[in-house]
């Protein structure tokens, strides 16, 4: 879902339609909708306070006044590429951690068979 100083892109008739920053989220009178003011990214700068509820946050279709309209969440490519970094090194130390062979388990009932 969607938060606060999240940039979204908004798509318009299924097109792209603008960028903007979700400067405030909070609770509508109505249970499970939320006010969330957008901080439109054009020039000039605009701020738009719509009524959402939780599913479209998360990107779900939605329409306002007869137009369709999406918000889809964005990422840096700089956060994507420290994911990215970090999901590498897990695997290189799991990597390593194997190859160094794990200590072993010696079974004391087989160990006592062998006496």
């Amino acid at each position: 879902m969607a938060t606060i100083n999240d940039v979204v892109l908004v798509y318009v008739d299924d097109k792209p339609g603008f960028y903007a920053r979700i400067d405030e989220i909070t609770p509508d009178v109505k249970p499970g909708w939320w006010q969330v003011q957008l901080l439109v990214l054009t020039f000039p700068l605009q701020v738009f306070t719509w009524i959402l509820d939780e599913f479209q946050l998360e990107g779900a279709d939605f329409t306002m006044g007869g137009t369709p309209l999406r918000m889809e969440m964005l990422v840096s490519p700089i956060e994507l590429e420290r994911a990215e970094k970090e999901k590498n090194d897990r695997e290189q130390a799991q990597k390593e951690r194997i190859e160094a062979g794990a200590p072993k388990v010696i079974s004391l009932q087989d160990r006592r068979k062998k006496k």
